[in-house]
């Protein structure tokens, strides 16, 4: 299967394979066709430069859709960037590379920045479907610029929580990590403290109802499952969230839900 992939990427992108992923931990085996992970990561990558987008926040289902709490459409979200991308030749092509916060591999509680390409991203996902938010032209060059001169290593903290509270620095996920690099960019701040606050101003995130005692006995065993960062209902942030917060702050330029054969439907 991993000659498979490695084959794959290199015919149809020309890139090499730095890992592959479901929801935000790792998952080496694809659950479709290679060849059908090529082509909708391709249909991915020409509706977002169709729409002229330099820098958009994309998302991932890595679980079926009955497994996810009410409000939740995906499970992974991450930053994609238009870039020069060198090829295993020494040669260099433009596509989109996608900036993630993923869980390390044997120490799920923690998360390091990982950066990989479409078919990387897509590779252990539960359905081809794609969640697509592009802000507007003002929002992508600050997270262009932020990304350049390093500050989501800045924002960045590895103290990983499924459940991360966004109004709360002990832990954050990767649509948190999304959140901060969108405020660090509108606000021009890399303040951890101050993000926080920015967040808890202005941001609305997703309630998420789940069986008290399932988050127990997560949080007794699993270093990722926690809500020690809550206080009452878990809170967290989603990709819908986070679409719903660039459109009240009017710097939503297009959302869109995106599967295979080019079909789509509104996010919001």
């Amino acid at each position: 299967m991993k000659n498979i992939k490695k084959f794959i990427i290199a015919t149809v992108f020309t890139v090499t394979s730095v890992g592959s992923y479901a929801g935000s931990a790792p998952a080496e085996d694809a659950k479709h066709q290679p060849e059908a992970i090529a082509k909708f990561s391709k249909e991915v990558e020409k509706y977002a430069a169709k729409h002229r987008a330099n820098v958009f926040i994309i998302g991932r289902v890595g679980r079926p859709q009955e497994d996810l709490p009410k409000g939740v459409q995906f499970t992974h979200t991450a930053l994609a960037v238009y870039s020069n991308i060198t090829l295993d030749s020494g040669e260099t092509t433009k596509g989109y590379a996608i900036y993630n916060l993923y869980q390390n591999q044997g120490d799920l509680g923690h998360s390091s920045l990982v950066t990989d390409y479409p078919v990387d991203f897509f590779w252990g996902a539960h359905s081809l479907k794609a969640g697509i938010i592009i802000p507007n032209k003002e929002v992508q060059a600050g997270l262009l610029a932020l990304v350049n001169n390093g500050g989501n290593h800045v924002v960045h903290n590895p103290n990983y929580s499924v459940l991360a509270n966004p109004f709360d620095g002990q832990f954050q996920n990767c649509t948190e990590h999304t959140l901060d690099m969108l405020n660090a960019s509108i606000f021009d701040t890399t303040d951890r403290e101050e993000l926080k606050w920015l967040a808890k101003s202005d941001f609305n995130p997703q309630p998420i109802k789940v069986n008290r005692f399932k988050l127990f006995m997560g949080g007794l065993f699993l270093d990722e499952v926690t809500t020690k960062d809550h206080d009452g209902t878990p809170q967290t942030a989603t990709f819908t969230s986070i679409a719903r917060y660039l459109e009240e702050k009017q710097l939503l330029e297009h959302s869109v839900v995106l599967y295979q054969h080019d079909a789509y439907k509104p996010l919001l």
